[in-house]
């Protein structure tokens, strides 16, 4: 479990805030108890209060409203039948996972991308819904792509990019970035970018991955942060956003994210991109841009559906 560090603790919200999720907690005899969430929003770093919103008609109502606490299990991209299980009526949806009781108290599903584990704060009345809000008591967060839900469809973070997979001209980079730091690379023109590459017939998921283990530090692909046509050469540029683990890269150097650090980027496109992280990584809000090297509109990424 990961401290109650603020700084941790913002990055965990910024970086998951997204996705599909898992409300657990249990009933007054001690019954596990949850259901599939669109969302939840952070509402305050100190004290650290998290919310959800549950509808009245909800089964599980009464036994939330007064439960002295509540889980948020951000789902990984491989858990969409987690997600089923937990939206579907059922006499004991928790027969079909394995999970443990977090330090509060609320049951923690294994494998997911993030989870905390909350006190009930206080309740608020919201016509015909109920907001509760939590005050976060534990929490952790793994490198792991979480599960987005749009339109009917389960969605994976390199959703988006694959659909660009036969384009001429693809190329992915890898903003792979750990506690405040971004991994920096040899860009072979007298200075440093990111790593990147071409985009081969296996698809950009399939690239970016390549791109995080040359590196050699343990990272999973996160959400595309920018997809942008570089008019000047001719291509087009999809960056995903990665959390690395621990380790030492075999290849560059991790930087900090602050101005005159990043003077030695010679795209200045990779440059531009580098200082909204900066900026987006203080408030712990993110958003994709969509655009051209010189111009575009970044979109934030919706904290709640």
């Amino acid at each position: 479990m990961t401290a109650l560090d603020p700084r941790a603790l913002r990055n965990a919200f910024g970086t998951f805030m997204t996705g599909v999720t898992v409300v657990t907690s249990q009933d007054a005899s001690g019954v596990p108890l949850g259901f599939t969430a669109n969302s939840f929003t952070s509402v305050s770093l100190d004290p650290p209060l998290v919310l959800v919103c549950l509808a009245k008609t909800s089964g599980n109502y009464a036994a939330l409203v007064n439960a002295s606490g509540f889980g948020v299990n951000v789902l990984s991209e491989g858990q969409s039948d987690i997600s089923n299980t937990f939206a579907r009526p059922s006499d004991d949806r928790f027969t079909a996972v394995t999970w443990r009781k977090g330090p509060v108290g609320s049951p923690v599903l294994d494998d997911v991308s993030a989870w905390f584990d909350c006190s009930l704060r206080q309740t608020v009345d919201a016509g015909d819904h109920v907001i509760l809000i939590g005050e976060v008591g534990g929490f952790d967060s793994t490198t792991t792509p979480g599960l987005g839900y749009v339109r009917g469809t389960y969605v994976t973070p390199s959703t988006e990019a694959e659909m660009l997979r036969n384009a001429a001209g693809l190329v992915v980079s890898a903003l792979i970035v750990r506690d405040g730091t971004v991994l920096l690379v040899d860009s072979g023109a007298g200075g440093v970018g990111l790593p990147e590459c071409a985009v081969t017939k296996d698809g950009a998921s399939a690239a970016v991955r390549r791109l995080i283990a040359a590196t050699g530090v343990p990272a999973d692909p996160g959400f595309v942060y920018s997809v942008f046509e570089d008019t000047e050469r001719g291509r087009q540029h999809i960056s995903f956003l990665c959390q690395a683990a621990e380790g030492e890269p075999q290849r560059g150097a991790f930087v900090p994210l602050k101005p005159g650090v990043l003077d030695d980027v010679t795209d200045p496109a990779i440059l531009t991109m580098l200082e909204r992280l900066a900026r987006e990584s203080e408030l712990g809000q993110f958003g994709i841009y969509y655009g051209n090297q010189n111009s575009g509109e970044v979109r934030p990424v919706e904290q709640g559906r």
